[in-house]
């Protein structure tokens, strides 16, 4: 479900405001947000984990707009946070210290003293060695770290090899045979509170056979540690629930959330859920333009103002976002590979897709486009990042200012040592610094 549809007019919309004039207005390529998806997604969320404790920490790494993060705290979310950036980001958007973990597979010292000295919520080790290290830290600093273990379950996601994290193969999460001599050793350190065990299997599920292999697993796995007197508050079973880019049809965010509910229940501990795609995925579009049909040997070539630089998935996933006119055109088709202009092969949204008529000017737009899309952009081929709209009924606001070529050399120095300014090589130009 999202907030995407044909205005009276037969334009596409974001709510109640149209996107051709968001392009008019903001330009191309633009990234553009639904706030009454978002606000959805997380009512449904909790619907299906209404009858248990629970703590929904979005992920920030699925999309980190400060206005984004600002919607959804206002939602009474908590976050998850992969590096000490994005526990920063969280507090920037108005989030306690309390409310954000800190997650990830390669947490350096400084990034988990400055958590534990801030309050973090907990945080998520992923081996004996990062356990340890964690311990020094708190003796050090004379405070005592509450801890969730992140375990590996070898469970098979089923999804894209990059994305699956789940299986005894990943770099991610304490072996299964591991775990209960980790916590042994942990309950042993009075700078140690273990408070958590936790998993997260993979991204883009769109089954449950895996998430509730993986909960019977974990439920398994805590009802030792209770009985052994770990004082466990928390039972986290990550994220990862997909959405539907095409032809997919994953659970419901309220089947997925009563199904884990279900099998968790009878443990008594507070649930911990990390989504972020499921949130912000289908509450986002890359707003492009096109800018040339080529006529090639072979293929027509349909190619857009954005990017693989704007929006990698295609190219690092193999991945398919679905595309769609802004305004109605003429019925007749054509089989089109739709490219952006990137010296790279890979730089392909489509490939021999049937389409209606294309021309130069056309507005598209590519769908369900919230989620690893923004936070991957880069500068590969001297592009500047775009700008980001969140739309509320009839308000459109820029989150985000696009950035001018000035910004692709910030921070930068000159052979010199002078730092870089900026101004451009040449004051004459049809480029507009904005």
């Amino acid at each position: 479900m999202d907030h995407f549809q044909r205005n009276a007019q037969g334009v596409l919309a974001a709510e109640e405001v149209s996107l051709k004039d968001i392009a008019k207005e903001y330009g191309t390529p633009t990234f553009v947000y639904a706030k009454a998806t978002i606000e959805r997604h997380v009512r449904v969320l909790r619907e299906g984990v209404k009858d248990v404790p629970h703590s929904l920490c979005y992920a920030i790494k699925a999309n980190s707009n400060l206005a984004i993060l600002e919607t959804l705290a206002g939602l009474g979310c908590d976050f998850d946070a992969v590096s000490i950036g994005e526990f920063v980001q969280a507090l920037k958007a108005g989030a306690k210290p309390e409310q954000v973990i800190l997650s990830g597979v390669g947490k350096r010292d400084d990034e988990m003293r400055s958590a534990l000295k801030w309050g973090a919520r907990y945080i998520c080790v992923e081996s004996i060695e990062e356990l340890k290290a964690l311990e020094q830290i708190a003796c050090h600093e004379k405070v005592c770290a509450p801890v969730a273990v992140r375990v590996n379950p070898d469970v098979d996601a089923k999804t894209h090899p990059y994305i699956a994290t789940g299986l005894k193969q990943n770099k991610f999460g304490v072996a299964w045979n591991q775990v209960h001599e980790l916590y042994r050793w942990g309950q042993e350190r009075s700078a140690l509170s273990l408070i958590g065990v936790t998993c997260h299997i993979g991204s883009q599920l769109t089954t449950m056979d895996p998430f509730i292999d993986a909960a019977k697993r974990i439920g398994v796995l805590a009802g030792e540690l209770l009985e052994r007197g770990v004082p466990l508050r928390d039972v986290g079973m990550g994220g990862g629930l997909g959405i539907p880019y095409t032809y997919e049809n994953p659970p419901t965010p309220k089947e997925y959330g009563q199904a884990l509910s279900d099998i968790l229940k009878p443990l008594g501990l507070n649930l911990v859920l990390e989504p972020g795609r499921v949130i912000v995925g289908n509450a986002g579009i890359l707003l492009a333009k096109v800018v040339r049909i080529k006529e090639g040997s072979e293929r027509v070539f349909v190619i857009l103002d954005a990017g693989m630089n704007d929006l990698i998935r295609p190219a690092l996933y193999q991945a398919t976002h679905r595309l769609e006119k802004v305004e109605v055109s003429a019925a007749n088709h054509a089989v089109v590979d739709v490219v952006g202009p990137i010296c790279e092969s890979a730089d392909t949204f489509l490939e021999q897709e049937s389409l209606g008529s294309m021309e130069c000017g056309d507005l598209v737009a590519l769908r369900s486009s919230g989620a690893y899309a923004s936070v991957m952009a880069s500068h590969y081929n001297g592009r500047p990042h775009v700008a980001e709209i969140l739309v509320d009924g009839k308000r459109a606001q820029l989150i985000k200012k696009r950035e001018s070529i000035a910004d692709l050399w910030r921070g930068e120095f000159h052979l010199q040592g002078d730092a870089a300014d900026s101004t451009y090589p040449l004051e004459t130009g049809s480029i507009d610094d904005e």
